[in-house]
């Protein structure tokens, strides 16, 4: 099932005036979410010594999600990321991730994504673009999302999930550390992977 509409290119051209259809099952998905960081994971994974990767999630987060199935264009989200969460396995490279080399984790305590756009790409995958502010820098980034549909939990949650990925180039927010290997290149590739597995619960309706 598509969060977005999907248009059908063999229908007949309809008046400017009139309205598609909504699918019933997308307006239903329509209102506020929050994140479970519990069933959530935000993580990368980054080249290491130019052979191998490492991988690296983020165990504090926070989000929300606003959707709208009859006009997914107006859907948003807004994540909240805690730098001291970093675990790749190593402390003392974590320590070393938090520090001033790299996130300076103790004046920049957050990493935020503010969304400004959506759009479907085709099929259940889409792109939700905005504002991804890393220490004191803010630059926009475009995120493409699975969909992976809808659920009702055993607890009576409504649920919705989504994952997918980014690639960035970490100099351009001023994550600059690196060291020079005896072989050539470098201890750590500019380029990032973001990795995205979300899964949001919806909110209660307000009582009337």
């Amino acid at each position: 099932m598509a969060l977005f509409n999907r248009k059908n290119n063999n229908a007949p051209s309809t008046p400017a005036t009139v309205t598609p259809a909504v699918d019933p099952a997308l307006a239903a998905l329509t209102g506020d979410y929050t994140i479970d960081p519990a069933h959530s994971s935000i993580g990368f994974t980054v080249r290491h010594a130019m052979v191998t990767n490492v991988r690296g999630t983020f165990g504090e987060h926070e989000g929300s999600l606003k959707l709208d199935g009859s006009d997914p264009a107006n859907s948003t989200a807004s994540i909240d990321v805690r730098i001291a969460s970093i675990d790749t396995g190593i402390a003392d490279r974590d320590g070393h991730l938090v520090s001033g080399d790299f996130f300076d984790a103790e004046k920049f305590p957050l990493m935020t994504f503010r969304s400004t756009h959506a759009e479907q790409l085709g099929g259940d995958t889409y792109r939700v673009t905005g504002d991804l502010t890393i220490k004191d820098v803010t630059r926009p980034l475009s995120i493409d999302l699975e969909f992976n549909g809808s659920a009702t939990d055993v607890y009576g949650n409504e649920r919705v999930g989504f994952e997918g990925s980014a690639d960035i180039l970490r100099s351009d927010w001023g994550l600059t550390w690196n060291a020079a290997l005896e072989t050539g290149g470098v201890m750590v590739s500019d380029k990032v992977k973001l990795n995205f597995d979300i899964s949001a619960i919806k909110s209660a309706a307000p009582q009337a």
